[in-house]
């Protein structure tokens, strides 16, 4: 599992109070900026390190699972459309979190395919972040109110879900924690990897 959940989970548990978090290092986390840049000739987010990652840090990043479908499509695409959330959008941000691992569990206690912390789950009806569709609705639903609160845009919003609303607030945009600028593109690129696997399934 990625590093990153461990700053969003963090901030989650804050996330009602609007409470900021301070940045936490994640050394190991690669730039998935400079891997979208590489591929689709976009620069990279400041923030990033622009390094060429490795071959199989590249093959770690590989959207799909082994059949080249999307895991759990059907179920992700139940969830997002309830809360008018992308569906590419919301694979992405599972890809990123668990990795489409309904058992993953961060270090700071982030669970399930959305890594949802405890407080945060209750609050969003979740009774088992373990199991998938509860998962998957909780974390669609807080991450379309997400996308209403930050006026439809992805990027606020996916930070938002990584670092919290506060500190997206605070800073009036991205904030400037290294996993958080990291986070965002990351995402974005599996949505848009994942939007020309929907558009031809």
């Amino acid at each position: 599992m990625t590093g990153s959940p461990i700053l969003r989970s963090a901030a989650l548990q804050q996330a009602l109070a609007l409470v900021p978090v301070r940045q936490t290092s994640t050394s190991t986390t690669t730039s998935f900026a400079a891997t979208l840049a590489k591929v689709q000739s976009r620069p990279t987010s400041p923030g990033t390190t622009g390094r060429t990652p490795s071959t199989s840090e590249v093959m770690a990043m590989t959207p799909t699972d082994s059949t080249g479908s999307i895991p759990y499509l059907t179920e992700i695409t139940t969830a997002a459309d309830k809360y008018g959330v992308d569906p590419a959008l919301l694979a992405g941000l599972v890809k990123a979190e668990s990795n489409f691992n309904p058992k993953a569990q961060s270090g700071v206690g982030a669970k399930g395919l959305t890594q949802l912390m405890d407080a945060t789950a209750k609050g969003l009806g979740v009774s088992n972040s373990f199991d998938v569709q509860q998962s998957l609705d909780g974390g669609a639903k807080f991450l379309g109110g997400l996308l209403k609160q930050f006026h439809g845009d992805q990027s606020l919003a996916l930070a938002a879900y990584n670092a919290g609303p506060g500190a997206v607030q605070k800073y009036g945009g991205i904030p400037p924690y290294q996993e958080t600028q990291r986070y965002v593109p990351k995402v974005l690129g599996y949505a848009a990897q994942f939007r020309r696997i929907i558009a031809t399934a």
